[in-house]
């Protein structure tokens, strides 16, 4: 049963806090208003669960953060977002505080505490335990809430959360913002539970159900919940129940809810409640109508000041993508022979050393010293709490990097095979790529994840596909593919020291693979192509492991006569174009492009294209691609090794490439 406070517990006073309750409710009318004519696109309003924001609001600190779902209006007004900047992001005017490019449902404003909005159901959950993660590490006494809605308690992504902040011991409050509704579902008939906070027992943190329609049961419950985290007690799970008294969204007729159900809800609604507790203590109902109105003049004012606003400049829809990318003066320190998987160790070692906010964490990276031993030694060196093990959950792992890293923090996360990203790319490319493009370069989140990829003996098609071309499609991330040990080092230094989210994929095959590297004084810059051999006659493009057997293609034709350049782009984003234009002018216009991942989508059509846009007038014959065929990775090497590129196939394309 849900459990409702008296005022006196909690330190809200009443009028207040039906002030702010019906300032929301008469600004998301006007947002109702608005998007039917000036809005594009669809609104999600939060017209019956006032009391919540406000209540949480009143039990919290000002430093404290909030996570919001796309119902967020509330939460982002109660955490001191300008009203006239927050309605012209809803309105998608110039002066909102994003620009116009988040939106009503994925604004955000992290300078007032306001994280952001999410518009992926349950997706803020793992991003706000990276923001409680970063909080604990800081030891500042802040503690993060996130809000939900009731559906959201069926997402994968939030029970790995949930654990991922129980594990940690995170100071963290999960608000379920229970209204009954999943959408256009009722949450009776997805979740066999009396109450969502039952689901808080599984993982051994409190949870309890309260009145949500009372702002001071919700004061006095995020209050105890906020104590309890700030003293190192943990998440605690709290289900506010409450109604929606508009729909899913601004044009949902609500068909599927009766009439009687929407009178019920109506009749529970927070407002006339509060209003008519005032009154009944002894507030003249004139007085409240004089502050009704004195609110809505106000917003009325409010709406008149954004609507005069200008929409944003079609020129700068391109900017803030990413970060400029500015060159770095390195110093060498000495040059040591190493096997691949050494090399990734020193160039964490280096960073761990010299950056405190560094943290390394993934599945088996701590005490185990990483699945093929990367990591070996580092727990040991920087401790439990800067190294550490995690439960088996990429999505609480690249979430909370998210979170961490907008918050301050520079995480590195280990996914064991590029295979199990499958599982997780919402924190990636719903979110960390999103950052700095809809904070217009205010925010970002500096995170870089390794991980391997690509065929080994016996690997079977679920850890062993090349997935490169899929995470360099989307705009916001880097992605570099180290193919030797010296690159093992320099790619993932300057990949941690730069600022937006970073993707390095390395390969299992190429862990034991000695050279010389040079260790250096501080990180290079990330995006440059590496020119492995000269060669006239023809150009062979080329990334990842796949580089070696080039090069052992491009010796073998120089027996021949046959003078091949090798080049290994290194990074697929950003992309050396400077390079690529180069090899194509000093090759005699013939062009090999090889790759691993299959040959459908892969990157090597991105690579022909821009060759064929750009060149068309040197190329002496068309761009030629080998890659693995468009079929699945078979465990059996003799299967395997009919598959992915060979030597001998290198060879024989660039011979026939010759005689064209």
């Amino acid at each position: 049963m849900a459990q409702s406070m008296d005022i006196a517990a909690c330190d809200l006073r009443p009028l207040d806090a039906y002030q702010r309750m019906f300032a929301i409710r008469t600004f998301e009318q006007h947002c109702l208003e608005l998007s039917q004519e000036t809005i594009a696109g669809s609104v999600h309003l939060c017209g019956g669960q006032e009391a919540i924001p406000v209540g949480a609001r009143a039990a919290l600190r000002k430093e404290d953060r909030v996570v919001a779902t796309y119902r967020g209006h509330g939460w982002a007004i109660e955490w001191g977002v300008p009203l006239v900047d927050l309605l012209a992001e809803i309105c998608q005017r110039a002066g909102g505080v994003n620009g116009g490019r988040a939106g009503s449902p994925y604004l955000m404003a992290p300078e007032y505490g306001f994280i952001g909005e999410n518009s992926i159901v349950g997706a803020g959950v793992p991003i706000a335990a990276g923001v409680a993660m970063a909080a604990q590490a800081a030891s500042n006494g802040r503690v993060c809430l996130v809000a939900i809605g009731d559906g959201a308690t069926n997402q994968g992504a939030v029970h790995e959360a949930l654990n991922f902040a129980a594990v940690r011991n995170l100071p963290l409050i999960i608000v379920v913002e229970n209204n009954e509704w999943s959408e256009m579902t009722p949450i009776s008939a997805t979740a066999n539970l009396p109450n969502l906070s039952d689901r808080a027992a599984a993982y051994g943190i409190p949870g309890l159900t309260i009145d949500g329609n009372d702002p001071f049961a919700v004061c006095a419950a995020v209050r105890d919940a906020a104590e309890r985290a700030r003293s190192g007690g943990g998440p605690t799970l709290i289900e506010a129940k409450t109604v929606r008294l508009m729909g899913h969204y601004n044009r949902d007729y609500e068909h599927y809810r009766s009439k009687a159900e929407v009178a019920r809800s109506a009749e529970r609604d927070p407002l006339p409640r509060l209003r008519g507790q005032l009154i009944a203590g002894g507030l003249a109902d004139t007085d409240l109508c004089r502050i009704e109105s004195q609110i809505a003049k106000h917003l009325e004012g409010v709406v008149a000041r954004v609507l005069a606003m200008p929409g944003p400049d079609p020129a700068t829809a391109r900017e803030h993508v990413t970060a400029r990318i500015e060159p770095a003066v390195i110093a060498k320190v000495a040059t040591r022979d190493m096997p691949y998987w050494q090399a990734v160790n020193e160039a964490l070692r280096a960073e761990l050393i010299a950056h405190p906010e560094t943290v390394l964490y993934g599945e088996d990276v701590g005490i185990p010293g990483g699945i093929f031993g990367c990591t070996r030694g580092l727990q040991k060196e920087f401790g439990p709490e800067r190294v550490f093990d995690t439960p088996i959950s990429e999505s609480a792992i690249l979430g909370s990097a998210v979170g961490a890293a907008m918050e301050g923090m520079r995480p590195i996360v280990e996914i064991m095979w590029a295979d199990f990203l499958l599982v997780a790319l919402d924190p990636l490319i719903n979110q960390a790529a999103n950052i700095r493009y809809i904070s217009r370069g205010d925010r970002s989140a500096p995170l870089v994840v390794r991980t391997q990829q690509g065929v080994t003996p016996g690997s079977c098609a679920q850890h062993s596909q090349s997935l490169e071309a899929l995470l360099a499609h989307i705009p916001g991330l880097r992605v570099g593919l180290p193919a030797y040990p010296d690159d093992a080092y320099s790619m993932l230094r300057a990949a941690i020291n730069d600022p937006d989210p970073v993707i390095i994929i390395e390969a299992r095959s190429l862990y034991q693979l000695r050279g010389e590297v040079t260790l250096l004084g501080s990180a290079p810059a990330i995006g440059d192509a590496a020119l492995r051999r000269h060669g006239s006659d023809l150009a062979i493009i080329t990334w990842g492991a796949t580089c070696h057997k080039v090069e052992e293609a491009a010796s073998q034709l120089a027996g021949e006569g046959i003078e091949a350049s090798v080049l290994d782009l290194r990074w697929l984003s950003p992309l050396d174009h400077a390079a690529i234009s180069e090899a194509i002018a000093v090759s005699g216009g013939r062009v090999l492009v090889v790759h691993e991942a299959n040959l459908t989508g892969g990157f090597g059509a991105e690579i022909a294209a821009l060759i064929t846009e750009q060149h068309f007038s040197e190329l002496r014959a068309p761009v030629v691609r080998i890659a693995t065929p468009d079929v699945r990775i078979p465990a059996s090497p003799a299967l395997q090794n009919a598959l992915i590129p060979q030597c001998a196939q290198i060879v024989e394309a660039a011979r026939l490439l010759m005689r064209r």
